[in-house]
């Protein structure tokens, strides 16, 4: 399947210091990889050290690409400028922020405490805002030419979903704060663009959404017309672009990559497609025999 392939081949991000939160696992990871592959410098940052230190290891044998790794708590705006100073450290520049660091989890709203929600606000809303404004102000300070910020939300940013509310909740901010400054910092040569992804599997998030059996209750390939989920690359050769001098004018967008799923549950009749299609010939011959009367 040519949609499981890298889409670039020829070092397009060759020179390019990108740095991704979240990127120790699942789809930081395989963003961060790709970047690699395609020739830029990458800096990956989650609170645990360990665990960034093992993945940056792996990538760099596997890529023979130059990967530094901070440990950061993006709530902490101290600790996200310090990850900017390490990088300006190591490479002289830093030239695109993936804000991918995120956490959710699925329940009621009224069975979560005040902290619970807190928690993925503060990683996902008050995180983004604080990498995106320190790096900015850095770029705008410094009169930097060009620069670009790729946000992670989702499609339920602009949907809302019950059982995720704060993650619904911070993505919506996330979204609106990628639209407004895409407008008010294009004057200094920053993009600001986002990704929506559907159902792209990743063992550490999904198996705390769904964990034991709820992964075969709810088969998520059911909800997307498609009938499969996302693979890995689809979402990183996306990103790539994005993050690419190809993409120069793209502004304030905000793309979704997820088979149609939001689609299928908005349309008000979608739910017909349930419907055999020996039903529907009978269907057929009722409103037949109504036009004749």
């Amino acid at each position: 399947m040519i949609y499981k392939q890298p889409m670039f081949k020829n070092e397009e991000l060759k020179d390019k210091v990108i740095v991704v939160t979240g990127g120790g696992s699942g789809l930081g990871e395989s963003m961060t990889r790709y970047f690699l592959q395609l020739g830029a410098k990458v800096v990956i940052t989650s609170r645990k050290l360990e665990k960034l230190n093992a993945t940056a290891e792996k990538l760099r044998l596997e890529t023979g690409g130059d990967v530094l790794t901070v440990a950061c708590d993006v709530r902490e705006y101290k600790a996200v400028e310090n990850v900017l100073a390490e990088t300006l450290d190591k490479f002289g520049k830093v030239d695109v922020l993936v804000n991918n660091a995120a956490g959710n989890f699925i329940s009621p709203t009224e069975r979560l405490s005040a902290r619970a929600f807190d928690i993925i606000i503060d990683i996902v809303l008050k995180g983004s805002k604080n990498c995106t404004l320190a790096f900015g102000k850095h770029w705008i300070k410094t009169k930097q030419a060009s620069a670009t910020v790729l946000n992670i939300v989702t499609t339920y940013a602009w949907t809302g979903s019950a059982y995720v509310v704060p993650s619904a909740t911070a993505k919506a901010g996330v979204l609106a704060m990628t639209r407004s400054l895409a407008v008010e910092w294009a004057k200094y040569g920053i993009r600001m663009n986002a990704i929506a992804p559907g159902p792209f599997p990743t063992k550490g998030a999904w198996d705390r959404l769904l964990p034991g059996e709820l992964k075969e209750k709810f088969d998520i390939k059911k909800k997307v017309p498609l009938k499969r989920v996302g693979e890995h690359q689809e979402l990183a050769n996306l990103a790539a672009y994005l993050v690419s001098d190809y993409s120069a004018y793209v502004n304030g967008e905000v793309i979704t990559i997820d088979g149609g799923e939001w689609l299928q549950g908005a349309g008000e009749f979608n739910m017909l497609e349930a419907v055999p299609q020996d039903l529907w010939d009978m269907l057929e011959m009722m409103i037949r025999s109504k036009k004749k009367d």
